[in-house]
């Protein structure tokens, strides 16, 4: 290893190549609890031709690396494991272009989501994908996962937005796909080979994405229900009538509701009585006044047929932000739980109240004491379930129970956290054998030697 690390030391500043008490704490782990490890090395390249040597050197001499983003990843896929270099991408941080004709953007991949968010709103234009890690995560990791948000409903994944990538495989070569057109049918589109690849394939470098006309109005309620049925009713009504500016649709279970109340004592309660559901609900347009008056006529409506029990508009900005507090307010309640297996699922939208009742009976009757909360976007089929004893020594059992549950009903075991290393062994409850050994040859054809995310997703 030392003669890879002298190499290295021609090729990154001093600075920028750390190794043992040096690599501060931060690295040593991402958000997923996943155990930490401190990484034999720590490299940061600025470019991607600094980042092109490094992957050749470590193809060269068989060196496994992690690529590290935002570190905000909650599926243990940028932890290290023993003997890897890591590899941080949070000096190539910047928003190189914004094309206001083509909306498009071209961005470094360690750039945070929020500052795109920002740097594009600068021009009346808007960034289709956000995420309560905003701040953290960066737009190479966000492409990496696929990630998802609270947008997706409308917008779709985060591979439904990027039309170009720059991509540096583990050999070091160069892939320079930088598309900024909707249509370009020539050949394959091998940007899907790397969006939601999880840096298994090679590691982004750069993306195009594809940007949309900022919006004027936000129009946002807190509803509330008293069955699953009634939810998925509604989605569909709100979908015929309000169209594509529906852009939120968040569900609540009473007992996720109800516990972020109980943690967060500054956050009120906006409803007099209780209620088995809670649905934050977001319509988005160009009409301040209008937009309101069609907004709040179409959730009477529901409430004079008796779909809705009960509803709440904001009637401010900072309304909004409160009803959003609520939805958001798992952060928090990770601070006070103790040991929870957070897990992100998908199930077919009509089976997820189904699925979430079976889940929290058999999960009760296997732990008596144990804690389940249940939210998720719904209208894309995200359900995030939180489940906890207050144990360390459940949550592995409790990770295997929710897995191999939602192997029953043909989920899928991430909607948008990704594999990682911690549902890797899981895969099969989602993807067939035939399924699993296409992405082993894949991988062996782009990585023969192992050295990208080695132990990551298969």
């Amino acid at each position: 290893m030392q003669t890879l690390i002298e190499s290295l030391t021609q090729i990154l500043e001093t600075s920028a190549l750390l190794l043992g008490d040096d690599i501060s704490e931060k690295y040593h782990a991402d958000w997923s609890g996943a155990s930490p490890c401190v990484p034999a090395a720590l490299l940061k390249p600025k470019t991607t031709e600094q980042l092109s040597q490094i992957m050749a050197l470590c193809h060269e001499h068989n060196q496994p690396v992690v690529v590290q983003g935002g570190l905000t990843g909650l599926a243990g896929g940028a932890t290290p494991l023993a003997g890897e270099f890591a590899i941080s991408l949070e000096r190539m941080n910047a928003v190189e272009e914004i094309d206001t004709r083509g909306m498009t953007a071209t961005v470094l991949a360690g750039t945070p989501l929020q500052v795109l968010q920002e740097a594009v709103d600068e021009h009346d234009l808007f960034m289709p994908l956000d995420l309560g890690a905003r701040g953290s995560c960066n737009i190479g990791g966000n492409v990496a996962t696929n990630a998802g948000g609270t947008e997706v409903i409308r917008y779709g994944m985060t591979r439904s937005l990027v039309l170009g990538l720059e991509v540096v495989l583990a050999d070091g070569t160069v892939v320079k796909a930088m598309n900024k057109m909707v249509k370009n049918n020539s050949g394959y589109d091998l940007k899907h080979l790397f969006i939601g690849s999880e840096g298994t394939l090679g590691i982004v470098t750069r993306v195009v994405v594809q940007l949309q006309p900022k919006l004027l109005a936000s129009h946002t309620a807190l509803c509330a229900l008293e069955d699953y049925d009634s939810v998925i009713k509604l989605l569909t009504e709100l979908k015929r009538s309000l169209g594509s500016g529906l852009t939120g649709f968040e569900l609540m279970w009473d007992n996720y509701f109800n516990k972020v109340l109980e943690v967060e004592a500054d956050l009120q309660n906006p409803f007099a009585d209780d209620h088995n559901f809670y649905l934050l609900v977001e319509y988005k347009d160009n009409e301040t006044a209008l937009g309101a008056e069609r907004f709040e006529a179409e959730l009477f409506g529901h409430l004079e047929a008796e779909l809705l029990t009960d509803a709440v508009v904001a009637q401010s900005h900072k309304d909004a932000e409160e009803f959003w507090r609520i939805r958001d307010g798992i952060g928090e309640l990770f601070k006070v739980l103790g040991p929870v297996s957070n897990q992100d699922v998908s199930l077919p939208i009509a089976d997820i109240g189904v699925f979430a009742t079976h889940l929290e009976t058999r999960l009760k009757a296997k732990y008596p004491d144990i804690g389940v909360l249940l939210f998720g976007h719904i209208g894309d089929n995200n359900l995030h379930v939180c489940a906890y004893t207050g144990r360390e020594e459940d949550k592995l059992l409790i990770n295997e129970d929710i897995m191999l549950m939602i192997g029953e009903y043909s989920g899928a075991i991430t909607a948008e956290h990704g594999v990682g290393v911690l549902k890797r062994d899981f895969l099969d409850q989602s993807r067939t054998a035939e399924e699993i050994a296409l992405m082993k040859t894949i991988k062996a054809a782009m990585d023969p030697k192992g050295i990208l995310n080695p132990g990551r997703v298969i």
